[in-house]
């Protein structure tokens, strides 16, 4: 299906999203790895990126709720120029509590070096099933339609945590 999608011209998105009770790493990388080589925009987070490449987020500790910015610039870079990615997004989740959290993400288009952080939202779920569904829903349908990186962004994650505050898969 990739390769048809990038023979037809048709962009490319792939969210990481590793589940160890689906897979081991070994096999995620080895899968992720031959797919990646067709997608042009990639959605991960911190752990997701560490569990499939190996690739961490420097100085970062997230069970304290430290986020450091310059290492999710350096998880999105290595992303980018290990598989060509046109746009690397990498989700932010700060858990205070099993139902709070903040939530923000940061875009990188690689083709202008540009890097964008979107404000950080606190929110209280009501159900996080659905919440990474409706993020790379927001950032998909946001570049389809020609958003700046930063307004993207933004949208994404307020998609999302719209998404947080309503029960069901929908």
């Amino acid at each position: 299906a990739c390769k048809a999608a990038k023979a037809a011209g048709v962009k490319i998105s792939c969210d990481l999203n590793f589940r160890k009770k689906l897979w081991s790493r070994e096999e995620a990388n080895k899968t992720m790895s031959e797919l990646c080589k067709y997608v042009d925009v990639c959605i991960s987070n911190e752990e997701d990126a560490h569990d499939v490449f190996g690739i961490d987020a420097e100085n970062t500790d997230i069970a304290g709720g430290k986020l450091n910015h310059e290492g999710y610039k350096s998880v999105a870079r290595q992303l980018a120029d290990k598989f060509g990615f046109e746009k690397v997004a990498i989700t932010l989740r700060s858990s205070i509590s099993a139902n709070d959290n903040d939530w923000a993400a940061l875009l990188f288009d690689a083709k202008k070096n540009e890097y964008c952080f979107s404000k950080s939202y606190h929110m209280h779920i009501v159900d996080r099933v659905g919440g990474g569904d409706s993020f790379g829903g927001g950032l998909i349908y946001s570049c389809l339609n020609g958003y700046s990186t930063q307004d993207a962004v933004e949208f994404a994650v307020a998609a999302s945590c719209l998404k947080h505050s309503i029960e069901g898969d929908y």
